[in-house]
């Protein structure tokens, strides 16, 4: 190399995490506190309500569905407003969600509540995930989305602790009150962070997203349904941990206790797992992930006590917090320039017809059967994906090395 481009290279600072961190992980960590104070309690805020187990799961399951619902729709806005905007938006919208939450006695107004909930999510890391992509290097890409999602499990520790709490000091909706003021304050942060390809945007015409999911059908229908395997895997505690934690007879603050301390094993592996991925890729992060879900799912019935409930809880969150960040890395890998936007919606989609079925699949189990049959089933179908998700995440790695 040589002449002005050479020089220009070698001008170039070069590439540091502290730079981004704040734009790039505040508002995440912020978020996040507030969905991590919710889930460990959503399934019970819904029995409290007078929800039976099948319809509680089901009530969980809604954040799922909203997620689905909205992932194409999302990848077009973020491709039109741009991350910035759409982060600033979705923060708003989702504390409107939560005050909602907080105010209902209606199980059919919290799940529509928590569906709408499930709507902004998506966007918030959809919007995220492009930031990155434009702010860091290749080489650090791996790192830098385990980053994220271990920004995010950041969050998921510090929320149950703030939570439980809470519900010590008043009741569940506390916890609901906590959330919409964690958004608010995630969406102002937002509006510090960097506007990348904003002098572009709308300059060129927009991609549909039929068009840009038809041309690469091919990844989405192999890699895509190894992220629907890991994203159902991963579904499996939020549901089942609560739920049969209930069923042993835990108190709601023993539960978000649990789920601290699995948010803490999560954030001790998220590094590991991003530096893992950058030198010898992605398989070995994504294997474990949902190998270790369904050791988890296999044991959970064996659990009868706070003690041994957490120490499955510590198993899946070994494999999670190991594979932090895995799925964004995979979508990132396989996105087009033109029209990545409209592609990480449909990868964010198949990551939500796996979050969404796992939840589905274990409320229609637990409404025909016991609990238990639920963990053995989903341990089960756990184990097979096992094996999708090794082959194709072998042969990504493959293309990644050429």
């Amino acid at each position: 190399m040589s002449g002005p481009v050479a020089k220009d290279a070698a001008a170039a600072p070069p590439f540091r995490f502290r730079d981004i961190a704040l734009p790039a992980y505040g508002p995440s960590v912020v978020n996040a506190i507030g969905h991590g104070a919710v889930l460990p309690v959503l399934a019970l805020r819904a029995r409290e309500l007078g929800a039976d187990v099948s319809t509680a799961a089901f009530v969980v399951a809604l954040l799922g569905i909203g997620s689905l619902l909205a992932s194409l729709p999302a990848g077009a806005l973020v491709a039109r407003i741009g991350e910035r905007r759409a982060l600033t938006t979705v923060g708003l919208l989702d504390a409107v969600a939560m005050a909602a939450a907080a105010l209902t006695d209606s199980v059919l107004a919290l799940g529509l509540a928590v569906m709408f909930s499930g709507v902004t999510w998506t966007v918030f890391l959809m919007a995220r995930q492009g930031f990155l992509i434009d702010a860091v290097p290749f080489a650090f890409r791996a790192r830098a989305m385990s980053g994220l999602g271990g920004s995010m499990r950041i969050g998921v520790l510090i929320g149950p602790l703030i939570g439980s709490g809470l519900i010590h000091l008043g009741e569940l909706t506390w916890v609901f009150w906590l959330a919409a003021a964690m958004s608010l304050v995630s969406a102002l942060m937002a509006r510090s962070m960097p506007d990348f390809g904003s002098e572009h945007r709308g300059a060129t015409p927009h991609a549909s997203v039929v068009s840009v999911l038809k041309a690469h059908r091919s990844t989405l229908l192999t890699l895509g349904v190894a992220v629907v395997i890991i994203a159902a895997s991963r579904s499996l505690r939020i549901v089942l941990l609560p739920l049969w934690a209930e069923h042993v007879g835990l108190s709601a603050s023993t539960t978000s206790l649990i789920f601290a301390a699995a948010a803490a094993v999560d954030i001790a592996f998220f590094f590991p797992g991003g530096w893992l991925m950058d030198n010898y890729g992605r398989f070995v992060v994504a294997v474990p992930v949902v190998a270790t879900h369904a050791l988890g799912c296999a044991l959970l019935p064996l659990a009868a006590d706070a003690l041994t409930v957490g120490g499955v809880m510590m198993v899946m969150a070994m494999g999670n917090g190991l594979g932090s960040g895995i799925v964004m890395t995979m979508g990132a890998d396989t996105a087009p320039i033109e029209g990545r936007a409209q592609y990480l919606g449909g990868w964010r989609l198949c990551g939500d017809i796996g979050g969404s079925g796992g939840a589905v699949l274990v409320g229609v189990v637990a409404a025909a059967a016991p609990l238990a049959a639920a963990c053995v089933v989903m341990a089960s179908l756990a184990a097979l994906g096992t094996v999708w998700v090794g082959y194709f995440t072998r042969r990504l790695d493959r293309v990644n090395r050429r």
